[in-house]
């Protein structure tokens, strides 16, 4: 499913307009984004939890120079975990 099938999605289930369902749908990719730039956790209880995780740095390798090392910085990464119930409703 793609963004524009869920935005029809939610504005058929949710009786809005497309363009209310796809302002919707922003302003939550919008709210998530911001709490995770900001290191804040986001719990949709339920559902799941959006958060970020610590990558250590590291040392990999050119794949066509097997000797070749490259430094890779550290980084933040974006993670999802689904909930229980998510994880209940998806295996039937």
């Amino acid at each position: 499913m793609n963004k524009a099938e869920l935005v029809s999605k939610m504005a058929e289930k949710s009786e809005l307009t497309k363009k209310e369902a796809e302002a919707a749908l922003n302003a939550f990719m919008q709210s998530v984004q911001e709490a995770l730039v900001n290191d804040e956790k986001v719990q949709l209880v339920g559902f799941g939890t959006f958060e970020t995780r610590e990558r250590a740095a590291r040392q990999g390798r050119n794949p066509r120079n097997p000797e070749e090392v490259i430094d890779i910085p550290a980084s933040k990464a974006p993670v999802f975990k689904a909930g229980k119930g998510l994880k209940d409703i998806v295996n039937g």
